[in-house]
């Protein structure tokens, strides 16, 4: 049963297994059905319903990063799983749960009725993260302002490249696809990809990028995305 005090919200149900055997298929229906029937007694609404076949270990799934783009942008204010280790294992467990507590979200798990209960030790790594986090901010915007500066000095004029900046910031399709490739194929992560763009004047997230990513993709003809 549901605890009591917790208001109605918006959710995405999670559910996912680690293996592409047959059998799990039946271990994602029943998670479903399961987190379904919960949201449902709690009069919660939901946003969106994912099913993943991953590894806990990995952060770059693709139903995971569009929870955590709900989250970002305001659509969701919390995922429902069946216990802690279908959102993930070991540090990216901790990972996935920093980047949904900074977005002010919250973790409800049928395994404790409620919302999730870490132990004092990840309380602790969280805090950590955030601290850490924030100074890394700090110091990423101080050396985006001194390259700036720098670039000023030597006659780069930034008004001349922002497009837009009249109107609130850059349209969606202003962001450079190209680039985007080719940092994605030099390894990068979409948390670093969106970074370099931001330092060029860019409003790009993680979420944004990763999105913008994955449409190229899916677009790609089967022969070319294979290569």
């Amino acid at each position: 049963m549901l605890r009591r005090g917790l208001k109605p919200v918006r959710v995405a149900l999670y559910a996912r297994v680690s293996t592409e055997r047959a059998e799990q298929e039946t271990s994602l229906m029943r998670q479903i059905d399961e987190l379904t029937r919960f949201a449902r007694q709690s009069g919660w609404e939901i946003v969106r319903s994912v099913q993943e076949k991953a590894s806990g270990f990995d952060e770059e799934r693709w139903g995971l990063l569009e929870v955590l783009e709900d989250f970002s942008e305001g659509r969701i204010e919390a995922v429902l799983i069946q216990d802690e280790t279908r959102l993930g294992r070991g540090n990216t467990k901790i990972a996935i749960l920093h980047q949904i507590k900074k977005a002010g979200g919250h973790v409800f798990s049928l395994d404790n009725g409620g919302e999730l209960q870490v132990s004092e030790m990840e309380g602790m790594v969280l805090e950590i993260l955030a601290i850490v986090e924030e100074y890394q901010r700090r110091l990423t915007n101080q050396k985006i302002a001194r390259g700036m500066q720098r670039a000023i000095a030597a006659g780069y004029r930034p008004e001349k490249n922002l497009k837009n900046i009249d109107k609130g910031g850059r349209k969606r399709n202003d962001l450079p696809m190209e680039d985007i490739i080719r940092l994605r194929s030099k390894k990068l992560t979409f948390e670093e990809i969106a970074a370099t763009l931001r330092g060029l004047g860019y409003e790009a997230s993680r979420a944004t990028v990763h999105r913008r990513y994955k449409e190229h993709m899916e677009s790609l003809p089967d022969e070319e995305e294979s290569l």
